[in-house]
């Protein structure tokens, strides 16, 4: 896809600061980190999202993110680390193509997260069965 920034990327047509690359992913460094350390791991194919990509490339993906957040951790001193992905423009995704954050974490406040609000436990088995019809 001509106009995805990331494809470019893969293709070397903009620079990156490469950590990791195999035959599906390329691993680089976010150049608008939330922390130091915060990484990308990108398809070499273009998907727009998790919905896309085909199963074998997704069982590739999750070993891969264990050891890039392992080197991520003992490379920038952290602690403990955040695996995110953006999936639609109304989660936050800002690249259309799919991408899986890294972000290494020293402390809470790096990233904040918050929880929801308690759940009405008599509306629960409905939003269940909801999904679990959709399966």
């Amino acid at each position: 896809m001509s106009d995805c920034i990331f494809c470019e990327i893969v293709k070397g047509r903009i620079p990156s600061i490469r950590v990791y690359e195999d035959d599906n992913f390329l691993v680089f460094l976010d150049i608008n980190p939330v922390t130091s350390g915060h990484c990308l791991i990108i398809t070499k194919n273009h998907y727009k999202t998790t919905s896309e990509v085909p199963d074998e490339l997704l069982a590739k993906a999750l070993p891969l993110a264990k050891k890039l957040a392992k080197a991520a951790l003992a490379g920038v001193g952290a602690e403990a680390y955040n695996l995110i992905s953006n999936n639609g423009r109304t989660s936050g995704q800002e690249i259309d193509h799919w991408h899986l954050h890294i972000i290494p974490r020293r402390n809470r406040e790096e990233l904040p997260l918050k929880t929801g609000e308690p759940a009405d436990l008599t509306k629960l088995p409905f939003v269940a069965d909801a999904i679990r019809s959709n399966l």
